[in-house]
């Protein structure tokens, strides 16, 4: 893998601009004689943000309850064109919201249809001009999935992969026969992914917006070492990982894929997943601080790389505003 060069400075700037006050701790002089010393509050150093529509009502209930950033989601927000994306970004920037990233999701690059390929690399694209025009930097984008085939439970995996295609040559410990198929299919999706991003990375540099690669469930880079070796593979500042605490629990903890994906993060997903090898997926969501995350440890190795960006709520949507928000709340002050 090529060596990754740090470019998280490129989004720090307009992340500080939106980041609001910091929450600091102090002790009075007088209480300082007289009682034991508390430990000062954390110093709030990520972005509260969540997922919606990005609709005046909602924007301004929002940022009545602490919120200054927003994740656009559904076809119809990142099909807008620049212009009336750009009127979003102005009702925003009115409310001292941010629309910091566009949720374009699934792309069916590995499809066996050449067409849809090319139709998804197109609407990419146009995804990515309207990130621009709501003057947002990243694009949640997932390259694709592989499913209905043999292939290990989370905990089984045992990959083993070459560095310079990224391709598998074992997927579990013992016989890899029954998973031929799935890694046949795991090295030709990787193989597309590599094909597409690279047509998409000038327009990326175009726009002005980081193509932000998340894992959900595609049965693709299900390992710390395998996610980090594709996104840093591209060495460009235009292709880094969006990465979701609770998507990759059932692989290895959190604090694993932190380590590992280091300054390739460039945002973070903010949800929960409760452990439990009884359930066929592993586990299943729940409430944020519900399951099985450990948030001041997770929080701590967010420190360790210096990630100081967005983090969007996602999930959690049956809970009341103000309950997602104190929870939210208590994951950024490290609790």
């Amino acid at each position: 893998m090529k060596t990754h060069v740090n470019r998280r400075d490129f989004l720090a700037t307009s992340a500080l601009a939106t980041a609001g006050v910091l929450a600091t701790g102090s002790l009075s002089a007088t209480a300082a004689t007289t009682e034991t010393p508390t430990t000062p509050a954390r110093e709030a150093t990520l972005h509260k943000a969540m997922i919606g529509p990005p609709k005046e009502a909602v924007l301004r209930s929002w940022q009545a309850a602490g919120i200054r950033g927003m994740e656009t989601v559904g076809t119809q927000a990142w099909q807008k064109s620049p212009v009336d994306a750009a009127k979003d970004h102005l009702t925003a920037e009115q409310l001292g919201m941010r629309i910091h990233s566009v949720l374009f999701g699934w792309a069916n690059v590995n499809d066996k249809d050449s067409g849809k390929v090319a139709r998804d690399i197109e609407n990419t694209k146009t995804a990515l001009r309207a990130a621009q025009g709501y003057g947002a930097d990243t694009l949640l984008w997932v390259p694709c999935k592989i499913s209905d085939m043999p292939m290990p439970k989370p905990w089984d995996f045992d990959i083993k992969f070459d560095e310079k295609t990224g391709h598998v040559t074992q997927v579990a410990a013992g016989d890899n026969a029954p998973y031929e198929k799935y890694i046949e299919a795991y090295n030709a999706s990787t193989d597309a992914s590599r094909k597409a991003i690279e047509k998409l990375i000038p327009v990326a540099q175009e726009t002005g917006v980081v193509i932000a690669i998340e894992n959900v469930w595609n049965n693709l880079w299900v390992t710390p070492a395998t996610f980090a070796n594709f996104i840093g593979s591209f060495n460009s500042h235009w292709v880094q990982a969006y990465y979701d605490v609770a998507n990759h629990v059932r692989y290895a903890p959190p604090e694993e894929w932190i380590k590992a994906l280091g300054s390739l993060i460039v945002k973070l997903h903010i949800k929960d997943f409760r452990l439990d090898r009884n359930n066929a997926n592993g586990g299943h969501f729940v409430n944020i601080r519900d399951g099985s995350v450990n948030w001041p440890s997770v929080l701590a190795e967010l420190d360790k790389i210096g990630y100081h960006g967005w983090a969007t709520l996602e999930g959690s949507g049956r809970m009341p505003l103000e309950e997602r928000v104190k929870r939210l709340d208590l994951i950024v002050d490290g609790k």
